[in-house]
């Protein structure tokens, strides 16, 4: 991993962002059509989302990808 840093940050926010949503992991994972193992891994830094899995996350949770990734 090139941007741990980056990679943990990112983590952090997408986790604030699906509480406050009041989604589980797994609704997440339902909605955004992926599994509930890769939004683990996002959420724990384990893992680095392709755009692919961004932009669906960020339509899951009804936002614009750019709320997503401004973190």
């Amino acid at each position: 991993m090139k941007n741990p840093a980056s990679i943990k940050a990112f983590a952090t926010h997408l986790r604030i962002l699906r509480e406050n949503a009041g989604m589980s992991q797994q609704e997440l994972a339902d909605i955004a059509e992926v599994s509930k193992l890769t939004i683990q891994r996002i959420e724990n830094a384990k893992y680095s989302a392709t755009l692919d899995t961004l932009v669906s996350i960020a339509e899951a949770l009804n936002i614009p990808l750019k709320k997503l990734v401004d973190y």
